[in-house]
């Protein structure tokens, strides 16, 4: 339903506030707009959160066709396309969007570089290579970044390639952890972010996966070694973003050391029940987040 200019301005600050809830309680294992940060910025990026959250939402929850699933996504580009070009947007969500997006001088590519990636979400479910995964983390968690770092004046090359690194890296953690949730979405056509090269080498068929899924059978050797070696190689990229911690200063290089910190613990959560991400899905408790604030604290 189409919102005119004067009733949306007033409903966009109550849209705002909404947006910080659902970032304060939706995701789980790393901070989103928490109250660590500035004041300032928790709005914003609450908003960016949303946006990927709506979109995300679209490509993954609940029971729509592929077809209804691309509809919602493209009515996001269109709103996307209006603001982009000065024209009054249709719905109030995008009225708050558009203007932190104007007042923060933010770019619109990863906009729509999210968006493109949620695309894929609905029709893409399998990854032939590392390399594909990595194209896909590109628009679906990198955006992210470099949205933040625009917002902290911050966007420098080399602070965007860090930022990158960690985002990729974020991605993957969440893949390595949600693998049976992913292969039980998409309609029943068992979506798999693992590289399918990389199975083949360590001889994992997708029935395998159906069972662990379904816990017909323990995870074995091959799956441990398979896990293994995807754990050390995101945790080296997850490392090879992390000067970007102390690079950032105050709050928000605190945050993101926080960030960092719980990627870290993940990785060592999944690693201590040999992969079995099917029985034993990571998630923080008091103790992780108490280790993590350490780590932030301490820079390590």
């Amino acid at each position: 339903m189409t919102t005119n200019h004067s009733e949306a301005l007033p409903e966009a600050a109550r849209i705002t506030r909404q947006s910080l809830d659902h970032a304060a309680g939706h995701y789980e294992n790393f901070p989103v707009a928490s109250v660590i940060l500035p004041k300032h910025l928790r709005a914003p990026i609450a908003l960016i959160y949303s946006f990927a959250r709506q979109a995300d939402d679209f490509a993954d929850e609940g029971d729509f066709t592929v077809e209804q699933r691309l509809s919602a996504l493209n009515g996001f580009r269109d709103e996307l396309d209006l603001l982009q070009a000065y024209i009054k947007p249709q719905t109030a969500f995008f009225v708050a969007l558009g203007a932190m997006i104007r007042s923060r001088k933010l770019p619109f590519i990863p906009f729509y570089d999210l968006l493109d990636a949620f695309s894929q979400d609905v029709s893409k479910i399998r990854y032939q290579n590392y390399e594909e995964v990595l194209d896909y983390c590109s628009r679906s968690a990198n955006p992210i970044g470099r949205l933040l770092l625009h917002l902290y004046g911050a966007a420098t090359p080399n602070n965007i390639e860090l930022s990158d690194n960690i985002c990729s890296a974020l991605q993957i953690i969440n893949f390595l952890q949600d693998i049976a949730i992913d292969f039980k979405k998409n309609d029943g056509k068992q979506r798999i972010y693992m590289c399918q090269d990389e199975l083949s080498r360590f001889y994992i068929t997708e029935q395998q996966i159906a069972a662990y899924v379904n816990a017909s059978v323990p995870v074995d050797s091959r799956w441990q070694q398979f896990m293994r070696f995807n754990l050390q190689r995101v945790h080296a990229l997850l490392i090879a973003g992390k000067p970007l911690g102390r690079i950032l200063k105050g709050r928000i290089g605190f945050e993101m050391r926080m960030i960092i910190a719980g990627g870290e613990r993940i990785i060592t959560k999944i690693s201590r029940v040999n992969g079995d991400v099917f029985n034993h899905r990571p998630t923080l408790n008091g103790l992780d987040w108490l280790l993590i604030l350490t780590k932030a604290l301490l820079k390590i």
